[in-house]
């Protein structure tokens, strides 16, 4: 990913937190030379001083057989982004688009039924526990998860490498960047408002 230098990031606590805040992700892969592509939501794990990013695909997605015949695994993460008109800037210049990109490279690997079984576990936690009645992976019955595991394969990804990106006006001017973030508040545009939330809590850091 190409990141000019106003916009790269290298804090790595942030960055493993905008992953798993933004855990719906794109993996991408190929297939005689042919890219192939499935979104996922994956979750950010730690054994011993290795990460690796974890998640299931369905059987009949082909996308899992070639991750033996693939050096390198690409899974790009995505948070919020928005339109910049030049419009909002003090002097004359062209529109732009911020947002916030993670792109993870690393090699796969095929889960086992058992560690399947615990990814699928921290899953419904994650996603269920603050929830009235949560799913639970205790709470269904066997006969249930017995069918649903034979349609599915269990993979994790060795984190090799990092790319990190937060293109949100840093390059502006003072009175620029809050002109930015009053003018994305005025869009009607849930994108829009969350990248003024984002850059607002920036400025405040």
């Amino acid at each position: 990913m190409y990141i000019p230098k106003y916009f790269k990031v290298t804090n790595i606590d942030d960055i493993w937190d905008f992953v798993q805040k933004n855990s719906f992700a794109t993996i991408v892969t190929t297939e005689q030379e042919k890219p192939i592509a499935t979104h996922l939501p994956l979750q950010l794990i730690k054994e011993r001083d290795t990460y690796y990013i974890t998640g299931h695909m369905a059987y009949g997605n082909p996308q899992w057989r070639t991750f033996d015949s693939c050096e390198d695994v690409l899974v790009m993460f995505q948070g919020p982004h928005a339109y910049i008109s030049s419009s909002w800037y003090e002097e004359e210049n062209v529109p732009t688009w911020n947002y916030q990109s993670v792109h993870v490279y690393g090699t796969a690997s095929i889960l086992s039924e058992e560690e399947l079984k615990q990814d699928l576990t921290m899953l419904l936690q994650k996603y269920e526990k603050h929830r009235k009645n949560p799913v639970l992976w205790n709470n269904l019955s066997p006969q249930l998860l017995e069918k649903q595991l034979k349609g599915i394969v269990g993979f994790k990804i060795k984190i090799q490498e990092i790319q990190a990106a937060n293109k949100l006006s840093q390059n502006r001017n003072q009175e620029d960047y809050h002109n930015i973030v009053n003018k994305l508040y005025e869009e009607k545009d849930l994108n829009a408002q969350q990248m003024a939330q984002l850059m607002e809590r920036m400025l405040n850091k």
